[in-house]
């Protein structure tokens, strides 16, 4: 992450100076390039000013920094920035202040989303010599929490487990969340871990030590969704294979009805008229139509 501004003065020298201090920063920490070198003409006409393009390259940190708080300001949320770094090329930024909660998410989704591109910013290289710094963010001390909370459902998954017998497969995690699950699991006696799944839905399975190991091959038998909803299919075909088969019997055992005749005219009898009915003014005078009209056409 790099800022650079183009300036125009009588030397070199000049602008390098200039420019540095619009940037912020003093002359031993930008590069520049020429684009025009000065021109003094002849008797002060025709002379042309020194053009040079000055650059300022952010350091990993401050790139981060420079990349939260305009993303917060964006965003038009009250949060502050601190850079915690002790020099071994890692670094925590915390965000803090009334609305930094709003950058964590459900379990932290977008707080993941959002380290992902402060690391992004942080290390993008501008020069080969440039080295790669890992930024860990966190608010309001959610990663404690949450590391806490995981612990916990370890805990508690894998005494289900000893107590049932039964695999337990736990809600999709990234990899970290994932990696705190394993750990936790692995101080408790009679129980493994495993993850299984496509990344993006990739999920852990606590199972019972010599037991069948959870693998990509097998996952669907542990996945509980998958597995609750292929029984309730297996019972539906069952069910509906068993009514079907006693109504297949019934009507093969059952005799059918004789088909019956068709009354169909005959040829040399003459298609009946459809009856016609004159209009009537009013409902009287209907009723008296309709009842001279059946006794002159008796059935």
């Amino acid at each position: 992450m790099k800022k650079e501004i183009t300036v125009q003065t009588k030397t070199v020298e000049e602008a390098v100076k200039n420019g540095a201090a619009q940037l912020g920063t003093d002359e031993n920490g930008v590069v520049y390039e020429v684009i025009e070198e000065p021109k003094r003409g002849f008797l002060g006409m025709g002379s042309t000013p020194a053009t040079v393009k000055v650059m300022y390259v952010f350091k990993p940190l401050e790139a981060a920094r420079s990349f939260a708080q305009t993303l917060i300001k964006d965003l038009c949320l009250d949060a502050e920035v601190v850079i915690h770094d002790d020099g071994s090329g890692e670094a925590l930024m915390e965000i803090t202040g009334a609305d930094a909660g709003t950058l964590i998410g459900h379990h932290g989704d977008t707080l993941d989303a959002f380290q992902y591109l402060v690391n992004l910013a942080a290390n993008k290289k501008e020069t080969d010599e440039r080295k790669y710094t890992r930024i860990s963010v966190d608010i309001e001390n959610y990663r404690e929490k949450r590391e806490q909370t995981l612990r916990a459902l370890a805990d508690r998954m894998a005494q289900k487990v000893k107590k049932n017998g039964r695999s337990v497969t736990l809600e999709p995690m990234n990899a970290y969340e994932r990696r705190i699950i394993h750990a936790q699991v692995q101080g408790i006696a009679g129980v493994s871990t495993n993850s299984v799944g496509a990344e993006g839905n990739r999920r852990v399975v606590i199972y019972l030590e010599g037991t069948e190991k959870p693998t990509e091959e097998n996952a669907a038998k542990f996945d509980p969704q998958q597995s609750r909803g292929g029984e309730r299919k297996d019972r539906r075909n069952n069910r509906r294979s068993g009514r079907g088969g006693k109504k297949s019997s019934e009507r093969t055992s059952a005799p059918r009805d004789e088909e019956k005749p068709v009354y169909k005219r005959p040829a040399d009898k003459p298609r009946p008229q459809p009856r016609k009915i004159e209009k009537a003014k009013d409902l009287d005078a209907y009723f008296a139509k309709l009842k001279e009209f059946s006794s002159n056409n008796p059935q």
